[in-house]
């Protein structure tokens, strides 16, 4: 077998060195529940399969700018079909953006703690992240963001609901917000878990752009409430130029003609969509109540996935879970992230729970 030098010769630049690659969430074995990664636990819709089986022709690129699914997309949203980017997932989406709009020099703007990808997005592009700490009821402090926005901010990514913490940004507060962000600034909503939300004050994507707000993009993703995260594929909608310049930042043909046609068999079964995301929802409201009377202060989630802040506790409280055959994601010190899964995970998730409170293992109560 072949034996490389510790040192090779070729050297990555600094910033990319420093870090690792994006870890997502830990695998789960045949006896575990994985709620790691905010997957679906209901799988893929009605008539999905059926049409991947249709589409098995290996041997031929597909069409990746997916006219079909961004035709189909642009009618739900009002606008023409040059307005609806697709592309391989939400996360392929925001590198697009940070690639096309920043330069070493710039500023990527995001609240912390958010997604773990958005200061990924900024060391690929070159751009300085700046992060803006979330409030004390682990929502985005809008006020603070635009605060930090300077002359050599380019992008601004809000994350709403926001991960890991579930919670939401309101319409007006990003109206608000809106008004101090500078004309060629672009935002970035992200809008990941939008099926989730059954707050009616919650920021909603088609009401931004149906605002005329042209320095507005809305990102969404069938990897969530679709439960299509094995196909890769993400969307967003804003102006043609803009995404444009996204478009040219990608890898060509990332988009598989499975994902497309997966993608408008799962549009074609809205009801059932319905009744599922409704399903976890009021799941997703019982495991954060339950967590609550515990005596664990459990952010409002609005989301597919509670928050859970064990603080220093974190690696402790991980392993007891794990123990308990719950695979969950920890953030560092700050927290843990459990997907809303099968109804038989919710005892073992608050009988775990309900121990670690007993200790005050980085319980707030």
């Amino acid at each position: 077998m072949r034996e490389w030098s510790e040192a090779p010769p070729i050297a990555a630049r600094a910033r990319i060195s420093a870090r690792s690659a994006y870890q997502q969430g830990a695998q789960a074995g045949p006896d575990s529940f994985k709620l790691s990664s905010n997957e679906n636990p209901f799988g893929p819709l009605p008539g999905v399969v059926d049409a991947v089986h249709r589409a098995v022709s290996f041997n031929r690129y597909p069409d990746a700018s997916a006219p079909r699914l961004r035709a189909r997309i642009a009618q739900r949203f009002g606008v023409a079909a040059d307005a609806v980017h697709v592309a391989a997932g939400s996360t392929s989406l925001l590198q697009q953006f940070a690639l096309a709009l920043c330069e070493p020099g710039d500023e990527l703007l995001f609240a912390w703690r958010s997604f773990d990808g958005y200061p990924w997005m900024a060391d690929v592009s070159g751009a300085a992240p700046v992060a803006v700490s979330l409030d004390a009821d682990e929502r985005h402090d809008l006020h603070a963001m635009a605060d930090a926005i300077t002359e050599r901010t380019r992008l601004i990514v809000v994350c709403s609901p926001d991960n890991p913490s579930g919670t939401v940004v309101t319409h007006a507060e990003f109206d608000v917000f809106l008004d101090r962000v500078p004309a060629g600034v672009l935002v970035l909503l992200d809008e990941a878990y939008a099926e989730f939300v059954t707050d009616d004050d919650a920021v909603d994507g088609r009401r931004v752009l149906a605002a005329g707000h042209e320095n507005v993009v809305v990102l969404r993703t069938f990897s969530k409430a679709y439960g299509l995260a094995g196909l890769r594929v993400g969307y967003t909608i804003g102006h043609p130029r803009v995404l444009e310049a996204a478009r040219i930042a990608g890898i060509p043909l990332s988009v598989t003609a499975q994902g497309e046609e997966a993608a408008l068999a799962s549009l074609d079964a809205e009801q059932a969509l319905l009744e599922r995301v409704g399903v976890i929802a009021e799941r997703r409201d019982r495991l954060a109540r339950m967590l609550r009377e515990t005596g664990w202060a459990v952010p409002r989630s609005q989301a597919n996935f509670v928050w859970l802040p064990t603080g220093p506790g974190t690696a402790q409280a991980l392993a007891a879970f794990a123990d308990a055959g719950l695979i969950v994601r920890a953030y560092g010190e700050d927290g843990i992230r459990i997907t809303v899964g099968e109804e038989e995970s919710l005892a073992p998730i608050v009988r775990v729970a309900a121990a670690l409170a007993e200790t005050r293992v980085g319980a707030r109560v």
